[in-house]
């Protein structure tokens, strides 16, 4: 009994976090251009992102409503195994590809760690049932939808660099 109380007082916590990080996600994807900008919009009061803020717990709300607790954890587990293998990996590709970056901290044992932390990383996704990477794929294919549909076109940077007229 007490473990159940310690898994939901724990699971509880992670999912409020998780709800402001991704309002904070959301809101600079938004301001970025890559989704459109009142997704961005802050509260003239509270100065936070609401729209995503709302948009995010009622799709976590009906996700948790409807989607078994097992399943849920392994989307949540291979969606975060796969930003963590994108981040490790980004790590030596920037240090050798874009030298004059400001690097505020530095990786130890780099490339060695970030190259063990791709492949555990890796690993630990490649253990996740069929079902988990079906619904990975499609989720990461409605990603990249939305991103050449809306966000190529309408990103900041792209308008910045020249690429895209203004307008």
């Amino acid at each position: 009994m007490l473990i159940s109380i310690a898994a939901v007082a724990g699971l509880t916590s992670v999912v409020l976090v998780d709800l402001v990080g991704m309002g904070r996600i959301g809101f600079a994807i938004g301001r970025d251009g890559l989704l459109p900008a009142a997704v961005a919009k802050v509260h003239p009061k509270y100065g936070t992102p609401y729209r995503i803020t709302i948009a995010t717990t009622v799709l976590v709300m009906l996700f948790s409503g409807f989607v078994p607790l097992r399943e849920l954890a392994d989307m949540v587990s291979i969606g975060t195994l796969f930003a963590f293998v994108i981040v490790s990996a980004a790590v030596p590709i920037l240090r050798r590809t874009r030298p004059e970056l400001k690097r505020p901290f530095r990786v130890p044992l780099s490339p060695v760690l970030p190259i063990v932390s791709v492949l555990a990383c890796t690993y630990l996704m490649t253990n996740l049932s069929i079902i988990t990477w079906i619904r990975f794929v499609i989720w990461m294919a409605l990603g990249l939808a939305v991103y050449f549909f809306w966000g190529r076109r309408n990103a900041r940077l792209a308008h910045e660099e020249g690429r895209v007229p203004v307008g």
